[in-house]
């Protein structure tokens, strides 16, 4: 009976107990969030702050998460806050979603 098991054990591919062994280990470690986030920045330069309407005019790049290509738009803003922080000019980092039917800035930061 033992036999049986060790050549059911030796006759199993290698590569498959490998996978089997990555696939288990990164179900225990996934990617760090920041990681994960910083990923799914796009980058931006703001053309206009309007703190009135709590809105950013932002030219950016494709946003992979809205399928989005490059373009210059209008976005409203999670935090009104989030204005404070960026000016005519500075180019940027953020992440958009789609809420409500308008689209909206979750997250911006400098881009440096």
């Amino acid at each position: 009976m033992n036999r049986i098991l060790i050549l059911a054990v030796l006759s199993l591919p290698i590569p498959a107990l490998a996978q089997k062994a990555a696939d288990d280990h990164s179900a225990h470690h996934p990617a760090p969030a920041a990681a994960q986030a910083a990923s799914a920045m796009s980058d931006g330069e703001v053309r206009r702050v309007d703190m009135d309407a709590k809105k950013i005019t932002l030219r950016h790049g494709p946003i992979a998460n809205l399928d989005m290509p490059p373009m210059t738009m209008v976005f409203q803003v999670k935090d009104p806050a989030m204005l404070n922080t960026v000016k005519t000019g500075d180019k940027v980092k953020f992440t958009a979603e789609k809420t409500g039917g308008a689209y909206v800035i979750t997250l911006i930061e400098s881009a440096r």
